[in-house]
């Protein structure tokens, strides 16, 4: 069969789907687009490059913000993409603002997201002075008992795993020092201790979302355990950053690699009829339609599995491909993604088309960085 017919026959179920749940189809989004094109590489690095231009004039936060930790992960990812120059000195301008420095609190993995892009801009450019502030940091969170490691338990909420494993074993990659990785598994240890659920595949928010022996806690309006999207949408693409980076040989990369592959066979379990998720990954039928920023991260990370050889491609690449059909419906002709639940700690529905955030639109140009790549 050929491709464009494979993708067809993948894809046309999902435009009756569309329908139903509220999103645009695929031709009113970025560029008009028809089904079979927003797979072509053409189409892919187009869009990417849109949605990166009006994200860079449309900022939201500091520089240093976690949520800019993400995004500019996404604006490498578009980089390395598509070659462009312009967003190469977007990455460049970012660290002239900023001095390359992280945030003020040093123990806090939020503050150190974006360091992963202060890393990658000092490998293309080998100038050591990105570098410094965040080995300064990093140091510092060794040394120095701090707030977040005086509660028990540095990275207490699963985002963190996101924003802080990355940056160092990023670091101990960068600077040949595997002392760095051992930091990062000791601190993933103690969070996947605390919140992953064994028996679901998935992590809680924090610990108040966890249920204690008796069956107490907060639930779901269907009685489901309340396991946000996105919050397990940044843990899959923390995985991802972390085995990008591990040695193949290293002692601990089989603990990620089989925490990923549990993680992504329960995802695809949970996609909808449209290709994306909703926020609550339990009880799907409570909240609006699709939302983008968790299903940014999962088509990313599904689609980087099969690149790499950690996912069978016959069995994650239709997920996958509805990912990224239901993805473009959610970018609007300007390049913005919308359905983008807001800052929060859990599942929320008070968001709509015109809902963005620039981790949305990181986790979109992520995702398209690895769909671009498929064969």
């Amino acid at each position: 069969m050929k491709k464009n017919r494979l993708l067809t026959v993948l894809t046309l179920p999902l435009l009756i789907a569309f329908a139903h749940c509220g999103h645009k189809p695929v031709d009113s989004s970025a560029g008009g687009a028809d089904v079979s094109e927003v797979f072509s590489p053409r189409y892919i690095k187009k869009t990417m490059k849109l949605v990166t231009d009006w994200q860079l004039k449309n900022p939201k936060h500091t520089p240093t913000d976690w949520t800019n930790g993400a995004f500019y992960a996404g604006v490498v990812a578009a980089y390395q993409t598509t070659g462009s120059r312009k967003i190469l000195d977007s990455l460049m301008a970012l660290g002239r603002r900023t001095l390359w420095q992280p945030g003020r609190r040093y123990d806090h993995a939020d503050d150190i997201a974006i360091s992963q892009t202060y890393i990658d801009v000092y490998r293309l450019e080998k100038n050591r002075h990105m570098l410094e502030p965040t080995i300064d940091t990093v140091n510092k969170l060794r040394a120095v008992p701090g707030p977040e490691s005086k509660k028990g338990l540095m990275w207490w909420w699963c985002d963190a795993l996101f924003m802080g494993p990355p940056t160092l074993v990023k670091l101990g990659v960068t600077l040949k020092d595997p002392s760095y990785f051992t930091l990062n598994d000791s601190l993933f240890q103690q969070t996947y201790d605390l919140l992953y659920n064994k028996e679901q595949h998935l992590f809680a928010r924090d610990a108040g979302y966890l249920i204690n022996a008796n069956g107490e806690g907060k639930r779901e309006a269907n009685g489901q355990t309340i396991f946000w999207s996105r919050g397990n949408g940044w843990v899959m693409g923390g995985l991802v950053r972390i085995l990008e980076e591990l040695p193949a040989d290293y002692a601990k990369r089989g603990f990620y690699e089989q925490l990923f592959k549990e993680m992504a066979a329960k995802i695809i379990t949970l996609q909808q009829a449209d290709g994306l998720w909703r926020a609550s990954l339990l009880d799907p039928a409570s909240y609006p339609g699709g939302e983008g920023s968790g299903s940014g991260f999962y088509c990313y990370a599904l689609a980087w599995g099969i690149n790499h050889g950690l996912l069978d491609a016959a069995t994650y690449g239709p997920a996958v491909r509805k990912a990224w059909t239901g993805l473009n419906t959610l970018v609007s002709p300007e390049g913005r993604v919308g359905w983008v639940q807001p800052i929060g700690a859990d599942p929320r529905r008070n968001f709509t088309a015109e809902s963005y955030e620039v981790y949305g639109t990181g986790a979109y140009l992520l995702a398209g960085s690895e769909v671009i790549k498929m064969k």
